[in-house]
């Protein structure tokens, strides 16, 4: 699972160059020939890889066909590890702790980083006929 940070969250952009690079060591290949692929400098795709940059969705889309693997599977993977992460806990800002204030007080919101907006989580209500 990707790498916790200093207060013990997992960061997204690490679990995504983690399985970029799993797919990546996976397939045999080079930093140099995937980034030169992916018209990429080497030193960005590394970081990338690291967890230290955040890719914009057209770099991510270009690392993905320079490894001939879709998109979409590298995202799910991803997905589901974020998902184990919620579930161990790891990632902050996901516990339905906080009531929402005004219209009524009490629809929970996910908490958020200081700073942060915040959005009401409203859930689907199915009426019975």
């Amino acid at each position: 699972m990707g790498e916790a940070t200093a207060s013990g969250s997992v960061l997204l952009r690490r679990l995504l160059g983690d399985e970029l690079r799993r797919r990546r060591q996976r397939q045999g290949r080079t930093l140099r020939e995937v980034s030169s692929s992916a018209r990429v400098s080497l030193g960005y795709l590394s970081e990338v890889e690291r967890g230290q940059k955040e890719a914009s969705s057209e770099l991510l889309a270009a690392i993905c066909s320079a490894l001939q693997e879709p998109l979409s599977h590298v995202l799910r993977s991803v997905s589901d590890e974020l998902a184990s992460a919620e579930s161990a806990g790891l990632v902050r800002g996901t516990s339905i702790s906080k009531p929402l204030v005004g219209s009524g007080g009490s629809t929970p919101i996910a908490s958020v980083p200081q700073g942060a907006q915040q959005v009401a989580v409203v859930p689907d209500v199915v009426a019975a006929a």
